[in-house]
């Protein structure tokens, strides 16, 4: 069999949910055979939970080391912890990486894990993204980001009582990432008409669920935090895990996504990842013909933003973000095309679609 004929499928070793889950840390750990952990955090879940955390690692008779996360990117702060680390904090077998925190806090201790050859824990406090299940991290390249492949979670704990105390824009934005899937599928399935990608069917209709099931529970996820938090903890972590099935991401990152970084680019980050993940899918399934209308009422359902000035941005900005989004990733074939849209062309869309 030829290297290009295999495909590896990575999943999480365990995944904890509910109430309470995050007391079955120090276990996890000790199930993984390891004796010793570094606990990334960030000042506000240290704050909270830290002492939790501590009082079980120290019941399970686990060493650890809680390392806070500076105000950098994660890259960057990954680089300042390794330096930091003697050899004998990060022993593959004893060592392993535990994140508890948000995204940039979760991406950093992925990356310490890849480098080091450890295995990862994942402990996400907020539910606004898919990045707390899946073996991507994002870091700066100039004035852009990327994703690379670091590694799979080998567990994942959605404590739900922690995960429901953030705040409620949090929840808009693991909404607005986890409806994307429903424009990211279909670029994927016009990649394999046009370009002959390879497409995987089993990970295409997983993602298409995921989104279909968010968009039926959206009131329920507006009106009830504990159960909301529950939905979406469990609709991003197989979000996540889809990207280990399909040894892409592409079920789960399209054109909306592209949108998204080329706003980054041209406005500095305006708002949360999911947010504007959110704002494009809007966009980009009005493009596909597809039921934008359904989305945009989703995401209003429980109050995320659907237009530019609720994200602090101006026309001009959105329309420059979509007539260069084709460019941020050239390789990945979406519905905006090999040439992008014109400026008129982005105008009408956003206008279209009430962006602008």
């Amino acid at each position: 069999m030829k290297d290009k004929d295999r495909h590896v499928i990575k999943l999480p070793r365990h995944i904890i949910l509910g109430k309470g889950a995050v007391d079955e840390l120090g276990a996890s750990i000790r199930e993984l055979g390891a004796k010793q952990v570094i606990v990334l955090t960030s000042r506000t879940p240290l704050r909270v939970f830290g002492e939790r955390i501590r009082k079980n690692l120290s019941e399970n008779k686990v060493y650890f080391k809680m390392v806070l996360i500076g105000g950098g990117d994660a890259f960057s702060e990954a680089m300042k912890l390794e330096k930091n680390l003697a050899q004998r904090d990060r022993k593959p077998g004893e060592t392993v990486v535990a994140s508890v925190g948000g995204g940039r806090v979760i991406d950093a201790g992925k990356i310490i894990a890849w480098r080091n050859s450890l295995e990862f824990i994942s402990v996400p406090t907020v539910p606004s993204h898919d990045g707390i299940a899946s073996p991507l991290a994002s870091a700066p390249k100039g004035r852009k980001r990327y994703s690379f492949y670091t590694v799979m979670p080998s567990v994942i704990i959605g404590d739900v009582s922690i995960l429901a105390t953030a705040p409620n824009r949090y929840f808009g934005a693991g909404v607005g990432d986890l409806v994307a899937k429903y424009t990211a599928v279909r670029d994927w399935r016009l990649s394999r008409s046009l370009r002959g990608e390879y497409y995987g069917e089993y990970a295409a209709s997983l993602a298409e669920t995921i989104a279909e099931r968010i968009m039926k529970c959206a009131e329920t996820i507006a009106s009830d935090k504990f159960e909301g938090a529950s939905i979406l903890v469990e609709a991003l972590i197989h979000s996540g895990v889809l990207i280990g099935i399909a040894g892409s991401s592409r079920p789960c990152s399209g054109s909306e996504h592209l949108f998204s970084h080329a706003l980054d680019l041209v406005a500095g980050y305006p708002a949360l990842h999911g947010e504007q993940v959110g704002i494009g899918t809007i966009m980009m399934s009005r493009l596909h013909n597809g039921d934008w209308t359904g989305i945009r009422d989703t995401l209003s359902t429980v109050k995320a933003p659907v237009t530019a000035r609720e994200i602090n941005v101006s026309e001009k900005k959105v329309v420059e973000a979509l007539t260069i989004a084709h460019t941020i990733r050239p390789e990945r074939y979406t519905i905006l095309g090999d040439k992008g849209l014109t400026k008129k062309a982005a105008e009408e869309l956003a206008r279209s679609t009430m962006v602008i």
